[in-house]
């Protein structure tokens, strides 16, 4: 053991508050809920709710109506065949999808140009308000980078401490790392951190040694053994960062309206450095703002939880958003993936009101840097979607509750209609160039009957669906032009304008990639596939560009036998499907290029793909770029057992955050047995380092005795 290590005093600090324990009974979902007194109307619901959604759903219905009459139109009047109706099936489920965005995007820019938009008594600006509850700052992390993690829990924190209301919050790290070397780094981080802002008392961290239930497991445990002592909580992600102000204000609104169950805020997407990551920000800060306006005028009081950047009424989760196991195994059995909208949905049954308030700013996040990472984060929430299939019957869910989570569902589902829909029009095509046509049939006719596709039908279908299609995207733009600072924040008109070309473009050549991505993994999940829990890459390293051509290799052979075929069946048919085509035969180029930090930041540098947060940077994101820049976290070494052996106080302070030894009739956890083996057996550190398993080394790090061990051994 290191002379160091011998003489390290035993630190005076605790790593997480006392216990105050509250209740978070399981979830009956073919039970009623428990309303406790509580109106099935929430008293913060708006009075003309139900004309807003007759006008958004109406219209939408309208619009899927007057299409699939138009489309039916463009089909050949003679009979009726099996791929003619498999295709006029196909369309409606698919443009009623996009005729909903469209009327929802109608309402979103009336409410947006309108200054709407808040509600709750919210004020964006003014003095702040004065707290008398506590709340409780939770960001749960996984594997996540701890000096990020850090910096912006310190940003925070700093932007609290400007509010002069920092009293009124407390911070938890919440981690379910299984990587020994990142969680003995997150404890010195979170050890520093503590230093540097002076937060004894008021940051905290834990670990969970037995992560079960990923996310929604990991903060219902500090529900029940923390939540007695905060009135609400504020759900982050490993990349959130929100302003002092907004939180301040948000908490203010749970005091006031006492029935408010959930406020979710609209995140913006900042830090983007590669183009695909700037093309997503983009997206959500010119696009987002008309969608989710829309949609929170119409939801009212039924809003949806995203699982982040928003505040929760503690007593309300605990008593209603308990998540049971739905039957069966994975990936449809098992604990529920995507329990936000669940949350959400059992906390609304139990009388609780949701709102989003997407005028409240200050609230952000940060984008996956290529398409690849996208995938890898929407398979796990394809599962966690489809899984819904099994929630939607719960009892007394409200039915806008249930229709979140259908439109979850079919974010996914989409997909592999998309597809079908694609493959039947070159079939139906196919059918036409050979198939010898009935010109009169059994019935004696004066004239024949000459089948055809009406050419000029069809264009106008194809201008209405494009029109319903990018409308969202005008309309945002039209907006942009009445915002001054938002159109200063974009370019000028004459950049926001390129840049929303840019984006389409991209983005159209991308849609057909991310449509058979997200199809193999419906596939995928439909034949018993679990996603697992993968950590989610955060940073704009680049994608070597032969893994690239590896993985997509496969999109660009569809695209070219699906081309070939096209050109086969009709030359016509083939320039009709160019705009699908170029976007999948030319998908290894395209990925390469989407993903690189270099191009990305070519395009800022021209002005182009800009958002008001990198022309006028807000300060809490300021904040968060000098504490990324000031790391003082101390350096140790990367291993797990060399950096515990290097610093005596995050020694003492990792054995102090260990949970109590295992007492007789307690479960064995095997991997700390045979670790546990291979320390005493083992001569030397370096031997140690050799044998044992990530496993084995987090659950020998996990033990008192394990660390003993460690330190008593030699180098080498």
């Amino acid at each position: 053991m290191p002379e160091s290590s011998k003489d390290a005093p035993a630190l005076p600090f605790e790593a997480m508050p006392p216990e105050a324990r509250l209740d978070m009974p399981v979830q009956n979902l073919q039970a009623p809920a428990n309303m406790e007194g509580r109106g099935r109307t929430p008293a913060t619901s708006p009075s003309s709710i139900v004309l807003r959604r007759l006008s958004v759903i109406g219209s939408a219905l309208a619009l899927t109506a007057y299409g699939a009459w138009r489309t039916h139109m463009v089909m050949d009047e003679a009979g009726v065949s099996a791929l003619g109706i498999i295709m006029l099936v196909l369309f409606i489920a698919l443009f009623m999808w996009i005729a909903l965005a469209f009327t929802s995007s109608v309402a979103g820019f009336c409410s947006l140009v309108a200054h709407g938009g808040l509600g709750l008594g919210i004020r964006r600006t003014g003095p702040l308000p004065e707290l008398t509850r506590r709340t409780a700052l939770l960001l749960p992390t996984y594997n996540e980078p701890p000096h990020r993690v850090m910096a912006g829990l310190r940003a925070i924190y700093s932007s609290l401490e400007e509010t002069g209301r920092l009293d009124s919050f407390d911070l938890f790290i919440l981690s379910d790392t299984t990587n020994p070397d990142v969680w003995v780094k997150e404890e010195a981080a979170f050890l520093a951190l503590r230093e540097q802002v002076g937060g004894q008392g008021r940051i905290f961290y834990r670990r969970r040694h037995n992560n079960v239930e990923r996310k929604a497991g990991n903060v219902g445990e500090w529900v029940r053994r923390f939540g007695g002592a905060y009135d609400h909580m504020v759900t982050l992600d490993a990349d959130s960062v929100m302003s002092g102000q907004t939180l301040v204000r948000m908490a203010d609104a749970m005091e006031r309206n006492p029935g408010v169950g959930l406020i979710q805020t609209l995140p913006v997407i900042v830090g983007g450095t590669t183009l695909f990551a700037r093309l997503q920000q983009f997206a959500g800060r010119v696009y987002g703002p008309i969608i989710a306006y829309g949609i929170a005028w119409w939801h009212g009081a039924e809003g949806n939880y995203w699982g982040h950047n928003a505040i929760i009424r503690t007593r309300a989760f605990a008593s209603q958003a308990g998540l049971p196991h739905v039957p069966g195994k994975p990936p449809f059995g098992g604990h529920i993936l995507s329990h936000d909208f669940v949350e959400a949905a059992l906390m609304r049954r139990g009388g609780w009101a949701i709102h989003m308030i997407p005028a409240l700013d200050g609230s952000y996040e940060e984008s996956p840097p290529s398409l690849t990472d996208v995938a890898i984060r929407d398979r796990r929430w394809c599962q966690g979607n489809l899984q819904h299939v099994k929630v939607l019957p719960t009892k007394g869910l409200h039915w806008v509750s249930r229709m979140h989570m259908v439109v979850g569902i079919g974010a996914y589902v989409t997909s592999p209609l998309w597809l079908v829909f694609l493959l039947t029009g070159i079939l139906i095509s196919l059918q036409a160039h050979f198939q010898r046509p009935e010109y009169f049939g059994d019935t004696k006719l004066l004239y024949p009957h000459w089948p055809h596709v009406d050419p000029v039908q069809a264009k106008y279908v194809f201008i209405g669906t494009m029109v319903v299609l990018l409308a969202p995207k005008l309309l945002a733009y039209i907006a942009l032009l009445l915002d001054p600072q938002m159109r200063r924040g974009a370019g000028g008109p004459i950049r926001a304008a390129l840049s929303v070309l840019v984006e389409t473009l991209i983005g159209g050549l991308i849609a057909p990639i991310a449509m058979l991505i997200q199809t193999s993994g419906v596939i995928s999940i439909l034949s018993g596939h679990d996603s697992g829990w993968n950590t989610q890459r955060r940073d704009d390293g680049g994608i070597p560009f032969m893994e690239v051509a590896r993985q997509y290799a496969r999109f660009t052979l569809f695209g070219l036998v699906l081309g070939a075929g096209a050109w086969v069946v009709s030359p016509s048919l083939f320039f009709w499907m160019t705009p699908v085509l170029l976007g999948l035969v030319f998908s290894i180029p395209l990925v390469a290029f989407t993903s690189s930090r270099s191009v990305g930041l070519g395009f800022r540098r021209s002005g182009l793909l800009l958002v008001p947060e990198e022309t006028e940077e807000p300060d809490v994101l300021l904040k968060l770029e000098q504490s990324e820049a000031q790391d003082q976290t101390p350096t140790l070494p990367d291993d797990a057992l060399r950096a515990l052996r290097a610093d005596p106080v995050l020694c003492q302070a990792h054995l102090a955050m260990l949970p109590a030894e295992r007492h007789a009739g307690d479960p064995i956890n095997a991997d700390q047995l045979v670790g546990l083996v291979k320390l005493e057996e083992a001569s030397t550190l370096s031997e140690v380092e050799r044998r044992l398993s990530v496993k084995e080394k987090a659950a020998v790090l996990g033990s008192r005795k394990g660390v003993a061990l460690i330190l008593r051994l030699p180098e080498s």
